[in-house]
């Protein structure tokens, strides 16, 4: 817009003082603005901010919904996520697979159960254990299902259980305790009103639980910091305090680990700071709780072969010569650990080379398996012990995509691996320990068409002249005349991988229109590991976006797309990806999609989990780290006068980790500058800003409705 005034001036002959003074006074508004007039809108479910949602959600949808692609793409989405056509996962307890199912039939969903034998079969008899639509529609709650911590008694055979069920899809959860054979809730069992809490079974009659308690009992990002120990038949608020962290800490929550043997182990983790945890064993009721002397930037990954098994997310100096490096695997005999309650000797187990990074340990009854990237793509390794060395063999797997350890359990000799690329739907695999075959058990069929579809990685130059890696899905005969609707997808941030996968919705509602699809493995994501991810922490983060910008950049030197073609997109703090984007390179694109995003970073710390992700972006509580934020906030650095793409902000009232006041405030700022943008915010869904698939169904046909018309 500053631009436009120039260029005014110049066209019409005006006097260049009077356009200065223009200049000047819109700058002199801008310096005015105050956050402070906004704040109405960080009242989730305040009147006046809600009427004002339902005035933006009735203005976009009433546009969006209207356009004809609209009803095809929902249609379309709603075929894909709602088919019975899709893979089953879930866990092996005893002679059972259990799954948790959705569909059109069964929008909240149901928990159910086949007899083992018939799972990977053509028509497994499922047995409903849980029927969320019907508990729904009897308790007269939005009830999302948030999983079940399950505890099997090995002298009774029993499995006890406690389901999780959020209100709208929120963080927040009840538990109550269900008999699974019975098919019902518990007389008289364990149960906990509403919070954002964890929980560990300790035995038959016995959980630790870190939840709200009372005044005080929270962090300063609102998540417990207290765990107590809680005795079945007894009032929770009888509960024995284990151990108690700081008003400064992320969180304390109780973890167990099991032994080859049966026995559990209890600890505690202190995570004082998002990335930094203090690990405590609980040895039992009357003990005090012992400092497991692992660095802050490392977790137990497990037991195995009688070793406690250590990723490290750091480097590691010990007394002498040992020394371990950022992202090694390492481990220390347990027994010993348990009975001189010291560290041990601690040796080392794998380490990834400069391209790999480990992602993941998987223990089964009868082995070990070992989840690595490697220049982005997915590879399983067997892991053994043989006397006091180990031993590392690849798993072959079917092709250059991703796969993942889909079930382990030191309980079950059965293990399963999944495995899909951009192109390739997902298969899952029965892996056998013992002869080391991977056999197919479920394919999924596909569910676009994918004739004439290519998937490349290449690689971007940023501006420090880091490699940055990234795919293009693309029809092979497409024109490099900068032509082609491209959508560009990225993350960037908290350790967090994005690997090739079958996005169903993404070739249905994008490929097969032909449009291309980029996914950009920028830093702060866990890719090549720790060092990755922490290159583009607090100060250094404007290296996430230097990132995107040269993938951008390279696509359009490409001739693959131009900025007229080209969109983004982004969730949470991808989200806030999207906002330093609009502000930064408002030129590079021409759609921008920005979901539940991050975009006050001056206030995000005050606002739900906000004050838990200082780790990661810095504290506006701290002058330098202040000043920093304030330039890439884009909330803050909104320009009246800047030429924007239309954006499209998508967000959840019921989104109990990032405040929907992000978006709403930022939206506002567009309205206020009679500037065009879209907004939907679902009134549930938690921070999928969807509850079920019908929901999620629609936000998709929703933005992908949008961006056709924004690119083609």
């Amino acid at each position: 817009m500053k631009l436009w005034i120039g260029s005014l001036c110049l066209v019409f002959g005006l006097d260049l003082v009077f356009c200065q003074e223009v200049r000047s006074e819109q700058d002199e508004k801008m310096s005015k603005f105050d956050p402070s007039q906004h704040l109405w809108l960080e009242e989730v479910e305040g009147e006046e901010a809600l009427t004002w949602v339902r005035e933006q959600n009735e203005r976009s949808l009433s546009e969006l919904q209207a356009d004809g692609d609209f009803e095809a793409d929902l249609a379309d989405a709603l075929e894909v996520l709602t088919s019975k056509e899709r893979i089953p996962y879930g866990k092996v307890r005893g002679d059972y697979f259990y799954n948790f199912w959705q569909d059109e039939d069964h929008v909240r969903g149901i928990w159910r159960r086949t007899p083992l034998e018939q799972y990977g079969t053509d028509d497994p008899e499922w047995e409903t254990i849980l029927d969320f639509d019907q508990l729904a529609e009897e308790e007269e709650k939005n009830w999302v299902f948030k999983g079940a911590h399950t505890f099997h008694d090995q002298e009774s055979g029993k499995y006890f259980c406690l389901v999780a069920l959020s209100d709208g899809g929120k963080d927040a959860v009840v538990r109550r305790e269900f008999d699974i054979d019975l098919k019902s809730f518990v007389e008289g069992g364990f149960e906990t009103p509403e919070a954002k809490q964890g929980m560990a079974w300790e035995d038959a009659n016995t959980i630790l639980i870190g939840t709200d308690w009372g005044e005080g009992s929270l962090t300063e990002s609102g998540y417990p910091r207290i765990v107590k120990r809680w005795k079945r038949g007894t009032p929770m608020s009888g509960a024995e305090t284990v151990i108690e962290g700081d008003l400064t800490d992320v969180s304390v929550s109780a973890f167990t680990i099991k032994r080859a043997d049966g026995t559990l182990l209890s600890f505690a983790s202190e995570a004082d700071t998002f990335f930094t945890d203090t690990t405590w064993w609980l040895p039992g009721e009357g003990e005090e709780p012992v400092k497991v002397a692992i660095p802050p930037k490392s977790y137990l990954s497990g037991a195995y072969r009688g070793r406690m098994l250590v990723s490290l997310q750091q480097d590691w100096e010990l007394a002498g010569d040992q020394s371990f490096i950022s992202g090694d695997l390492v481990s220390f005999d347990l027994d010993e650990f348990l009975s001189t309650r010291e560290l041990p000797e601690v040796s080392l187990v794998f380490r990834p080379q400069k391209n790999q990074a480990l992602t993941g340990v998987s223990i089964g009854k009868e082995t070990a398996l070992i989840s690595i990237n490697e220049d982005v793509v997915g590879r399983i390794l067997r892991l053994e012990r043989d006397g006091d060395s180990w031993s590392i063999d690849p798993v072959e797997l079917p092709g250059e995509g991703q796969a993942d350890v889909a079930f382990s359990s030191i309980d079950e000799s059965l293990m399963f691996i999944s495995y899909e690329d951009f192109l390739t739907p997902t298969t899952l695999f029965q892996y056998d320990p013992v002869s080391r075959d991977l056999s197919g058990l479920l394919s999924l069929p596909e569910k676009f068409d994918s004739m004439g579809l290519v998937a490349e990685q290449f690689f971007a130059r940023s501006t420090d002249g880091t490699r940055v890696p990234y795919f293009v899905i693309r029809h092979e005969e497409v024109d490099f005349d900068g032509m082609n609707p491209t959508l560009l997808y990225a993350y960037g941030g908290f350790q967090i991988s994005l690997n090739p996968s079958y996005r169903s919705t993404i070739g249905r509602l994008w490929l097969e229109k032909g449009g291309v699809y980029v996914l950009a493995n920028i830093r702060g994501g866990g890719e090549y590991g720790p060092e990755w991810h922490q290159a583009g922490l607090k100060l250094n983060r404007q290296r996430i976006y230097d990132d995107f910008i040269s993938v951008a950049e390279e696509l359009i030197e490409r001739g693959i797309t131009s900025p007229r073609h080209l969109g983004i997109m982004g969730g949470s703090n991808g989200g806030l990806l999207m906002g330093v984007m609009l502000n930064q390179r408002p030129d590079l694109w021409n759609a921008v999609v920005v979901q539940v995003p991050l975009l006050d970073m001056l206030r995000y710390h005050l606002l739900l989990a906000g004050a838990s992700w200082v780790d990661e972006y810095g504290s506006p509580e701290v002058s330098g780290e202040r000043e920093f934020l304030g330039k890439i906030s884009p909330y803050h650095n909104f320009d009246p006068l800047k030429e924007y793409p239309v954006p499209f902000f998508v967000t959840s009232t019921k989104d109990d980790r990032v405040h929907p006041g992000h978006a709403r405030k930022m939206a506002r700022r567009f309205e206020e500058a009679a500037l065009p943008f879209f907004y939907y915010e679902n009134i549930d869904g938690g921070h999928s800003a969807a509850a079920n698939q019908i929901e999620r169904a629609k936000r998709i046909a929703l933005e992908f409705t949008y961006l056709k018309n924004a690119l083609f």
